[in-house]
């Protein structure tokens, strides 16, 4: 796959990050210790890539959503503790804050999010809705002049570290399905906010939380995309904004699965048994042959599908065929690499026990593999049950 000059720059750029910034011995530590790597974030954003999905006027490079895709892919081969902050500027922030901000939204926010000083978490799943996000049981109700908001949200990634949570809640609770729900920016340091550290076997370092609203007052002026956004919370979910969270998700999924590749490829040639190389031997050559060739097929779908959704085009069928399959090649391919390695890939702290626990949660995460099926059979004219 012959990729553009300046996809393959970014590429080039974020290698060396990679290895200048991000060494293995780091990685396993944020792993390890579910620390937060600001200060490599921070560097990171220095590269300018946090404005990847920002308009130049709004002081980003332009929207390239492969690129984003590209940045993604490379931090996660080594962490998904740089990409999560990553993915909380670009995406949760940017891409929502531009397709469905206010202008007032957009001067205000944008031009911060592409220099990396704030992020953004997603305050969408609770804990007993899932992917039924229309049910969610968060209020947000009208006070005077200003918002209230009650609940509990479960899963938000990076919550502890954001700057604003995205979040859903029901505005009318007397009002039709779908037309009843309203998008929120509720300030992290608002009164009223109380959160809480789940410990997840995956996506650690940036951490994932519960974030409970008690009474939490904010401005109207924080409803997304201002008084036309109330109660117009869903259309602007159901965006193009949702295609590109199913592709984040399959890029770091293939970031996983190349770094255990390229894991296990090394490990193979220098490993020696009976007199030479396990790579000589055909069942380790097979398999390692079958994961390239896994990995190629799953990165042609991610890229044909974030070309699609960069050109503006009708991709949600791609997006979620792309989601299901690389998130299940992958966890195919890292758990072959694991093989592999055999006992030293089943080592705790082992960059190859992250590779598995993080291959583990991808076909659930931002949408599980049933979903994506549905999805799929939905768009593409099957009756349903």
């Amino acid at each position: 796959m012959t990729e553009p000059e300046h996809i393959r720059e970014y590429r080039d750029v974020l290698q060396r990050f990679v290895e200048n910034e991000m060494p293995r011995e780091a990685a396993a530590e944020w792993d390890r210790t579910d620390t937060y790597p600001r200060e490599i974030v921070e560097k990171l954003a220095e590269l300018g890539v946090m404005g990847l999905t920002i308009p130049e006027e709004y002081g980003g490079m332009g929207r390239d959503i492969v690129a984003t895709m590209v940045v993604i892919e490379e931090l996660c081969k080594r962490s998904t503790a740089i990409s999560g902050p990553f993915i909380m500027a670009t995406c949760y922030g940017g891409m929502n804050i531009v397709e469905s901000g206010s202008e007032q939204q957009k001067q205000k926010l944008l031009p911060k999010l592409a220099r990396g000083e704030i992020l953004f978490a997603y305050g969408l799943t609770e804990p007993d809705v899932g992917a039924d996000l229309a049910s969610v049981k968060t209020r947000v109700e009208r006070r005077g002049d200003k918002l209230v908001v009650n609940g509990t949200k479960r899963f938000c990634t990076g919550a502890r570290y954001a700057d604003y949570i995205y979040t859903l809640g029901c505005s009318d609770p007397d009002g039709a399905r779908y037309k009843n729900l309203s998008l929120v920016l509720v300030p992290c340091e608002s009164d009223g906010i109380e959160i809480t550290d789940i410990d997840a076997i995956a996506q650690r370092g940036v951490g994932t939380t519960d974030v409970h609203f008690d009474d939490v007052e904010i401005a109207a002026e924080d409803i997304v995309g201002g008084e036309s956004g109330w109660n117009n919370g869903w259309a602007m979910l159901a965006g193009p904004t949702l295609d590109v969270e199913k592709l984040e998700v399959a890029a770091m999924a293939l970031g996983v699965g190349e770094g255990a590749i390229e894991d296990a490829w090394q490990y193979a040639q220098e490993r020696v048994q009976f007199g030479k190389p396990i790579a000589a031997q055909q069942a380790i050559r097979h398999s390692l042959a079958r994961c390239r060739t896994q990995l190629l097929a799953a990165r042609l779908m991610l890229y044909h599908a974030a070309d699609l959704a960069n050109r503006n085009k009708p991709c949600t069928v791609e997006s979620s065929m792309a989601k299901l399959f690389v998130c299940q090649e992958v966890q195919e391919v890292v758990l072959a690499c694991q093989r592999v390695l055999g006992a030293y890939g089943c080592m705790t702290g082992s960059d190859m026990d992250r590779y598995v626990r993080e291959a583990l949660v991808f076909p659930i995460a931002g949408g599980s593999t049933e979903i994506q099926l549905n999805n799929i059979a939905n768009r593409m004219g099957l009756p349903k049950a």
